[in-house]
């Protein structure tokens, strides 16, 4: 697992309530509010997300960075936005 830069701040939503596809349909509305090179966290109980996030990245063109744990230990699934 590798996690955000030190020093980089990302843009954090909360999916954690939502089910599938739902934290990927928010994870693609907000990445427009990201600067390219900029993070964005999806913090998401969904299990699908864990594999979602990664898949959509792929599709897209952006970069997953990888998984972390939220404050309350839900997963939390950061993004690079690369365009």
């Amino acid at each position: 697992m590798t996690g955000p830069d030190a020093g980089d701040d990302p843009v954090e939503i909360d999916c954690r309530e939502l089910p599938c596809p739902r934290p990927v349909i928010e994870l693609a509305r907000a990445l427009p509010s990201v600067a390219v090179g900029g993070l964005l966290a999806v913090v998401a109980r969904d299990p699908a997300a864990r594999h979602d996030v990664p898949a959509w990245c792929r599709m897209r063109g952006q970069e997953y960075v990888g998984e972390e744990a939220a404050d309350d230990g839900a997963p939390r699934y950061v993004v690079r936005r690369l365009s």
